[in-house]
């Protein structure tokens, strides 16, 4: 497997939204939702194959997640185009973090790592 994305030209970004009426900090649960947009900028056609998260709260304390594809498929994105999924995490604090890799797979069986930004977790007006 590549340790790059082909040209490094698949781009992923990430939109956070803290679900507040699902959260309760008394249990120590906060619930957030994440939309990721992947973007295939090269000219090689890509399938998502498999993610890999490393979810991080504000303790310290790990979390590995890892499968097949994302929420149920392995989308195929031909050179141009983009997928948009969104998913939920729950940790521990009202502050975490959370990054990892995407493998891709292109026409000829070539697979690549790209690796998904490291986004925050946080419970809105939690830091000035």
């Amino acid at each position: 497997m590549s340790s790059n994305d082909p040209g490094q030209l698949v781009s992923v970004s990430s939109q956070v939204d803290f679900i507040e009426d699902q959260s309760d900090s008394y249990q120590q649960r906060y619930v957030f939702s994440y939309t990721i947009t992947i973007e295939n900028n090269s000219d090689k056609t890509l399938q998502l194959i498999s993610r890999s998260w490393l979810i991080t709260d504000a303790d310290g304390q790990k979390a590995s997640v890892e499968g097949d594809g994302v929420v149920g498929q392995q989308p195929i994105l031909h050179s141009g185009q983009r997928y948009r999924y969104t998913s939920g995490s729950v940790i521990k604090t009202p502050i975490g973090a959370m990054e990892g890799f995407y493998t891709m797979r292109d026409l000829d069986g070539n697979q690549y790592r790209v690796n998904i930004p490291c986004f925050s977790l946080a419970v809105p007006n939690i830091v000035n």
